[in-house]
């Protein structure tokens, strides 16, 4: 397993002499108000396969999808939150999963750069939108990186995947672009292809808590999930199954797939609050809430 990056040692310190259960279990979740970026689904659409969960003759519903891109957008607003739009492209049918197009800590960007040729173009259409955002400290990788797909900001820690789509060479160069230390976790599920997939950021902080399908790693990986974060909340399959790790939280809410039933349950006795939205449509191209949001992370 490679651990990218100082102050590991001190996190597995850390964890190991202070138990977060005691407190998250007994207070109140806190939620913050969050920065998202979205793009609407306006020309979404399964035209290839680079995932599993896609299926080119399967029907899609493109009012559909955006009527459940809508509801979700309204979600996080009705909480709070701020939401940027980036106009869709033409062409472009994915464009929709904003997530995989930047990974923004500390107001440095990072871009993306995708392994299927379909996506390419999506990475200059976000490059230009944050450069006309008043980011000036934009960096564009020269190793595949699909940005938040496969990187997940807990607060002192980024969390990096690789196995099916991010290079596992851009975990570092991650690290050197937005100076923060990174740890790497390979993924061997190909229905899981991306790290949010898989796993989640329920909270930071100096305890952060996450959400993970152990599964979906490989043994070494899940070592080093485990005395991370000795008090994550484990998914099931059927949960995993129907992207209920494709989750958004902002401390407290956790905005859901309609399906992730028993995933909710657990949050529930964690203290957090489930909120669940309809992706169906979205999921036609292997996508969920988190896929559709990149969280500008201050």
């Amino acid at each position: 397993m490679k651990v990218a990056g100082g102050g590991i040692r001190f996190r597995i310190m850390t964890t190991a002499l202070v138990d977060p259960r005691a407190e998250t279990r007994t207070g109140s979740r806190t939620p913050t108000p969050r920065d998202y970026v979205m793009c609407p689904p306006e020309h979404f659409a399964v035209e290839y396969v680079i995932n599993p969960w896609m299926d080119p003759d399967r029907p899609v519903d493109v009012e559909l999808a955006l009527r459940q891109w809508e509801e979700l957008k309204r979600t996080y607003e009705r909480l709070g939150h701020s939401v940027s739009v980036v106009p869709a492209q033409p062409g472009l049918p994915d464009m929709v999963f904003a997530a995989n197009s930047g990974t923004v800590i500390g107001g440095r960007v990072l871009g993306s750069r995708f392994r299927a040729e379909q996506r390419a173009a999506e990475a200059e259409h976000f490059r230009r939108w944050f450069a006309g955002n008043g980011y000036r400290e934009i960096v564009m990788p020269s190793r595949i990186n699909e940005a938040e797909g496969d990187f997940a900001w807990t607060g002192g820690l980024l969390l990096a995947g690789t196995g099916f789509r991010t290079d596992p060479e851009a975990h570092a160069e991650a690290q050197e672009a937005l100076g923060v230390p990174v740890v790497s976790l390979r993924l061997v599920d190909a229905r899981f292809y991306h790290l949010d997939t898989a796993l989640f950021v329920l909270s930071q902080g100096e305890h952060p808590q996450i959400a993970y399908y152990p599964e979906a790693f490989s043994t070494g990986s899940r070592r080093v999930l485990e005395r991370l974060f000795p008090d994550a909340v484990v998914a099931d399959a059927a949960d995993a199954e129907c992207l209920g790790l494709n989750g958004v939280s902002d401390g407290r809410h956790v905005v859901l797939p309609l399906e992730a039933t028993g995933l909710a349950a657990k949050l529930r006795d964690r203290g957090y609050e489930p909120i669940h939205v309809d992706v169906s449509e979205l999921r036609k191209s292997g996508g969920g809430p988190k896929c559709c949001t990149m969280e500008l992370h201050g």
